[in-house]
């Protein structure tokens, strides 16, 4: 694959992870403990970028575009510019944007109940599918030259891992997404670091 090795850099803590409430497309800013993970993030990336060529790409949103400023100061690139693409902008809760699980479990039982037995397929009233997700990231990837480094949200690692690492849609939605660690795909291999 073209833009193999891949780095991915999920954005630092907001206030609305901390409290667990859907973001989406909502523009939350980091807080103090994202500020700390992006930094920690960039430190990490110094000993994988070198001097060879990467593309740098990041979410325009501004807690994932905010990690990617971060991040390459850390790593020791402060001036290097980067592009946004709206296509690597996190999944859309739509309605649900700024509701906590426990929140939905209780007033949607029956909605979560379906988006918890098909969660690729399930679109967000008003929102997206992971399935539609991938599409928009798919698309993103195929226009990609050469080795990348990418600061999203957990809903493009999700996919990412899919459409790159193979794994499962059965699976694959219910990951967890760190935030204080970076993935690296390789064409052998998926690595956390």
């Amino acid at each position: 694959m073209k833009h193999l090795p891949l780095i991915f850099v999920r954005h630092g803590e907001t206030e609305w992870n901390r409290g667990g409430k859907l973001q989406g497309h909502r523009d939350i800013p980091l807080n103090a403990m994202g500020r700390r993970q992006a930094a920690r993030n960039g430190r990490a990336l110094a000993s994988l970028i070198g001097q060879r060529d990467w593309d740098f790409w990041a979410s325009p949103l501004d807690r994932a575009s905010e990690t990617m400023r971060i991040a390459l100061r850390e790593a020791g690139r402060p001036d290097q510019a980067f592009r946004t693409d709206d296509r690597l902008r996190e999944i859309t809760y739509g309605e649900w944007e700024g509701m906590t699980l426990p929140h939905l479990f209780e007033h949607e039982p029956e909605r979560m109940k379906r988006r918890d037995q098909e969660k690729w397929l399930f679109q967000h009233p008003g929102g997206e599918s992971y399935s539609m997700l991938s599409d928009r990231v798919a698309a993103w990837l195929s226009e990609l030259h050469g080795p990348t480094i990418v600061a999203a949200h957990g809903g493009i690692m999700r996919v990412l891992l899919h459409l790159i690492g193979g794994m499962s849609t059965d699976a694959v939605p219910f990951l967890y997404a760190p935030q204080d660690r970076i993935l690296v795909f390789t064409a052998r291999q998926v690595a956390t670091i």
